[in-house]
């Protein structure tokens, strides 16, 4: 499928199975995977409907989605040693979504040979789509993203809520993000923040916007200052930054926060 092609899948989906939802779940329609961890029907059906199109163009490549990984972990090994792999997140930010929130996302990404090479952010409320493909670039519509470096103190975000408010060294204290990876990596390249901290390093959560913010300029890495990949073991944080030197100044202060 070309680049357009899976961007308009996803748009498709989203019209016919998440955004009639948007605002009128019912109590049915929510349940949680885990304490805390809410999915919807329309996560579910969308899943289910982007996986079979990438299925039936790509019948070799293995399908990481977020609910089928859910009902089946084993799913993640396989998707370790795969040479062709998608990752799904059918409803990015589903918190959000399930208050009414705007700021949710559905997002994909294609790996080859353990390397994201495509990936695609779709908003559905904000009608905004970010677009990477490896050595051509990040895009927002036909505007092309470039991060630039930042010139004034530092604003850092983080999801895990017992680090905000904690300051790293003298940069101002941590704020919290947009709660969702499909706001958040945007964010960071139009310059909303200027780093984000993470301790879940999921792939469906995180391939997409890697790619998005490299191509862009920025870096996404461990604490050792490897270049994030999806399919490699986890890393015990992630920075996703502005620059690599903003990276590097970052992950240096790290070891202020608890828990690290």
């Amino acid at each position: 499928m070309e680049t357009d092609d899976v961007l308009a899948l996803m748009q498709q989906v989203a019209a016919e199975v998440v955004d009639p939802r948007f605002g009128a779940l019912t109590e049915g329609d929510v349940a949680e995977k885990n304490p805390g961890d809410l999915v919807t029907v329309a996560d579910r059906e969308a899943e289910v409907r982007i996986t079979e199109a990438l299925r039936a163009a790509y019948p070799d490549a293995l399908i990481l989605g977020e609910e089928a990984t859910s009902a089946d972990p084993r799913l993640l090994e396989a998707f370790a040693d795969a040479d062709h792999a998608f990752t799904v997140d059918p409803v990015d930010g589903t918190r959000n979504f399930v208050r009414g929130s705007p700021d949710h996302a559905m997002m994909l990404a294609e790996l080859r040979a353990g390397e994201v090479v495509r990936s695609w952010i779709w908003q559905p409320q904000h009608r905004r789509a970010y677009v990477a493909e490896r050595g051509a670039g990040a895009w927002c519509g036909d505007r092309r993203l470039v991060r630039q470096s930042p010139t004034e103190e530092l604003r850092g975000v983080t999801s895990r809520r017992g680090w905000i408010g904690q300051a790293l060294g003298t940069l101002q204290a941590l704020e919290l993000t947009w709660v969702c990876c499909g706001v958040d990596y945007p964010q960071l390249v139009e310059g909303g923040a200027d780093y984000a901290i993470y301790k879940k390093t999921l792939p469906w959560d995180h391939a997409p916007g890697s790619l998005l913010l490299h191509e862009a300029g920025g870096m996404v890495g461990g604490l050792d200052g490897t270049p994030y990949r999806p399919q490699e073991p986890s890393p015990r944080a992630l920075v996703a930054a502005a620059d690599a030197e903003v990276h590097d100044v970052v992950r240096g202060l790290l070891k202020s926060l608890p828990g690290l």
